[in-house]
């Protein structure tokens, strides 16, 4: 497994607009997470049931406030 690594803002914005990498909320409350949602981003339980038919070498990108 791939160490994580912190990126600024802008390299996620890009990544994601560019279609190399998903966003996702880190929460797994689903009420806290519809408050921080951002453009594009999915919540954890929808990453975790897409999760068996992602492409393994496919940038995921984890946020949270």
């Amino acid at each position: 497994m791939a160490e994580a690594t912190r990126i600024d803002v802008q390299t996620a914005r890009q990544h994601v607009t560019g279609g190399s990498a998903l966003l996702v909320c880190g929460y797994d409350d689903e009420a806290k997470c519809r408050k921080i949602m951002l453009d594009g981003a999915m919540q954890l339980a929808q990453f975790r049931e897409q999760l068996p038919t992602l492409q393994k070498d496919r940038e995921v990108i984890f946020y949270c406030a």
